[in-house]
């Protein structure tokens, strides 16, 4: 059965197991062996079991991945599925960096239209949660992104909206959360990137701001399937996220990790409750692209919690790190 928790001060109640729907789309920059038809069953799967926040993209296949979870819409109108997407930056650079400007990243007329976009793409009069999919905290009182997504809301087009943190800069988003415009922060959050509980966490706690927990087995290490020797099709991102010093490292410290998973439990399902052992986590949104992860992730949401001692021996695998070249 999947448990459902409060969604910040937007008051929905949302499954806690959602849908990252980054890998299902596939295309340029993405990740590589993406299939409609699997996808599509892997989706309606997700629903059958409980799953009720979808979270995407525009740049998930160029509005791809929006078009699946419209078409997901339509043959369920029985259920309240929660939509979140993103607007790309407008100079295509992730992350945003310190020299970023917000104007040649996010202004007003470029957010207006990749709104429209994707409202085309689901084919909704609104989407749920409107998120920035890059941020700097510079940009906190800049009243071109305010007026503009105050703007959306007061027309009904978007119900919330939500920051995707750079990653391991859970920080990058603190001063932007004292506005009171952001309704949801997205962040990594798994066994090795814990430090969004150092600040984020207590601040959205405070500001009753929903956290949406991404990336929870660090893009596939915490799987506990890549090799030193792993590679992907040419044009799979993971080529360019796991050079061979991030690989190496990553296995290393995955293959420490498995030492302690209990038995009769894999890997996967250890990270996932683990994040979910977690009250300030509204929802995990793993990447799901065939019925066997949509079955086994989404069945992490009726596990029992970890025990105190393991959860001990867990906080000892937190793994700091810092953005370099190669971390996007």
């Amino acid at each position: 059965m999947m448990h459902e928790r409060r969604f910040g001060r937007l008051g929905w109640m949302v499954g806690d197991v959602g849908y990252g729907m980054w890998g299902i789309a596939g295309g340029e920059g993405g990740w590589t062996g993406a299939d409609d038809e699997a996808g599509d069953t892997a989706l309606d799967e997700a629903v059958r079991l409980g799953c009720d926040y979808f979270d995407t993209a525009w740049i998930y296949g160029r509005g791809h991945s929006e078009r699946m979870l419209g078409q997901l819409v339509k043959r369920h109108p029985e259920r309240r599925l929660h939509l979140a997407t993103k607007p790309p930056p407008k100079d295509r650079t992730w992350p945003s960096t310190r020299d970023s400007k917000l104007s040649e990243v996010y202004p007003p007329d470029h957010l207006w239209e990749y709104l429209h976009r994707s409202l085309e793409g689901l084919g909704t009069p609104s989407v749920d949660l409107f998120q920035f999919h890059v941020w700097e905290d510079a940009w906190a009182h800049d009243a071109a992104w305010q007026d503009t997504v105050i703007e959306m809301k007061e027309r009904g087009l978007i119900k919330g909206v939500g920051i995707s943190v750079n990653r391991w800069e859970p920080w990058n988003v603190l001063q932007t959360l004292s506005t009171g415009l952001i309704d949801a922060v997205q962040v990594i959050y798994n066994i090795f990137d814990q430090a969004p509980e150092d600040e984020l966490f207590p601040a959205c706690r405070e500001l009753d701001v929903a956290v949406i927990a991404r990336v929870p087995f660090d893009e596939g290490t915490l799987t506990g399937t890549l090799t030193r020797d792993t590679r992907w099709p040419e044009g799979d991102w993971r080529n360019t996220y796991f050079v061979p010093e991030n690989l190496v490292a990553s296995v290393e410290r995955a293959e420490r990790l498995a030492r302690i998973v209990p038995e009769g439990m894999t890997m996967p399902e250890l990270a996932l409750r683990f994040i979910l052992q977690n009250p300030d986590v509204a929802t995990v949104i793993p990447g799901m692209r065939n019925l066997r992860h949509v079955r086994a992730n989404i069945a992490t949401s009726d596990a029992e919690p970890l025990s105190e001692e393991l959860m001990a021996q867990l906080r000892e695998h937190r793994w700091d790190r810092r953005p370099t070249e190669w971390s996007q």
